[in-house]
């Protein structure tokens, strides 16, 4: 019974740490991808760059004056609106000595070689609003964002949280084909720990496409492989779905609905299955475009945890049950890999190189996340299921009440914001 206890403690625990709020951030941070193009030369290495303006500014508000608010970062001025304190870019500043903007970045940013720091020269900064920024996906697109024009064209007051930050930084190492890649900045954002970095990187005719999350504080290595390429997006998907609470609690309610192993192949197959075609489909936008779509399927989702946990109490008889409990969770798992798709479009776009090879490595990680889930679980559920008495079914019920109990949470808060 020790163990018994242990178990459902620890999913509740799991439970709780999901749905637990986060810290407020200093800055509002509307975005949080970070595009890194580096394109490879005889003389060295280009990185192209785009960031959010508060990642670069974000660490360096000073201390609180006499009015008690805090001194203002560089290149920006504070400003209290219906008693909340909001950041606006200094234009003045940012016209008079857009070159200190761009060091401040470009400070923030480690490249290596062989374990050596390399120094940046700084090759261009713009800035854009955002929802009007230029196309970044692309190496040309890049190219385009840095070559010319004003490095702000908006002279309306623009808060710092709507910023995004271009810059061309070149690297003189020389020809070189392998090196790291990392950022030391701590802003202190809600969200950054799911920063999506993306590295492209140019060597001739190959291009090899990276992918981490966070602070990037761990330097990425690049060294031209398509293994490693393809295993930074791998790492991503088996991240995304063991730290996808809504994924995982569906999961769970599959596997302890499970009454054998068959039955339990049945049901990991069609949820497979489902979540791979829609994850295609809606990368490429192959479905509904409305702002109504998103939400639908994110409330969907929810609602799809509840009828799991239901099934888990009450399972499909044997004999055809094993076909039902595949075909009710494929389509569900339609529902999910659209969840997956919003999720990677946010930081690979259709036209990025060698998409294909980020795609299929991302739904790999996916499988490889949800076996990890089942090898976890399924051992516990056969142990329960061997105790005497009424050990498994209440175990079984506790768990999916729980399941059904954060999942009703996730329904009124996604339907508040449908509606």
């Amino acid at each position: 019974m020790k163990h018994v206890k242990l178990f459902l403690i620890a999913l509740m625990a799991v439970g709780v740490f999901f749905y637990a709020d986060s810290a407020k951030a200093h800055f509002n941070l509307n975005q949080n991808v970070r595009i890194h193009h580096v394109v490879h030369s005889e003389d060295g290495l280009d990185v192209y760059l785009r960031l959010p303006m508060p990642y670069v500014v974000a660490e360096l508000v000073g201390p609180e004056g006499p009015d008690g608010l805090p001194e203002p970062a560089p290149y920006t001025y504070n400003q209290l609106e219906d008693g909340v304190l909001m950041h606006y870019l200094d234009q003045s500043a940012l016209r008079s000595d857009p070159l200190g903007l761009a060091r401040i970045a470009a400070g923030s940013i480690s490249l290596a070689v062989e374990g050596q720091k390399q120094a940046a020269d700084i090759v261009s900064l713009r800035l854009h609003t955002l929802g009007q920024e230029p196309g970044f996906a692309t190496l040309d697109e890049a190219r385009a964002a840095l070559a010319t024009g004003d490095v702000f064209p908006v002279t309306d007051e623009t808060y710092v949280g709507g910023i995004m930050v271009d810059l061309h930084l070149h690297f003189a190492t020389g020809q070189v084909q392998g090196y790291s890649i990392s950022h030391s900045s701590n802003p202190g954002l809600e969200g950054q720990e799911d920063t999506a970095n993306l590295i492209l990187d140019y060597n001739g005719q190959d291009v090899r496409t990276y992918r981490a999350t966070g602070l990037m504080h761990t330097p990425v290595n690049v060294t031209g492989s398509a293994t490693a390429a393809a295993s930074t997006f791998l790492v991503e998907g088996v991240r995304h779905i063991l730290e996808g609470p809504d994924h995982v609690l569906f999961v769970l309610c599959m596997i302890i609905g499970a009454l054998n192993l068959h039955s339990l192949l049945a049901r990991v197959t069609g949820f497979t299955l489902g979540h791979t075609v829609t994850l295609i489909l809606g990368f490429f936008g192959i479905a509904p475009s409305g702002a109504w779509f998103i939400p639908t399927v994110e409330l969907a989702i929810a609602l799809s945890i509840i009828y799991a946990a239901a099934m888990a109490v009450w399972p499909p008889e044997k004999g055809h049950g094993d076909l039902k409990a595949f075909a009710i969770t494929s389509g569900i798992g339609l529902l999910h890999g659209f969840g997956f798709s919003f999720m990677l479009h946010q930081i690979l776009r259709v036209d990025a190189p060698n998409v294909w090879h980020s795609l299929l490595a991302f739904n790999v990680g996916v499988e490889v996340g949800q076996v990890m889930i089942v090898l976890l679980v399924w051992p516990v559920v056969l142990f329960l299921r061997r105790q005497p008495g009424r050990v498994w079914v209440n175990s079984r019920a506790a768990v999916a009440v729980c399941a059904s109990l954060i999942a009703m949470v996730w329904v009124v808060q996604r339907a508040e914001f449908f509606l």
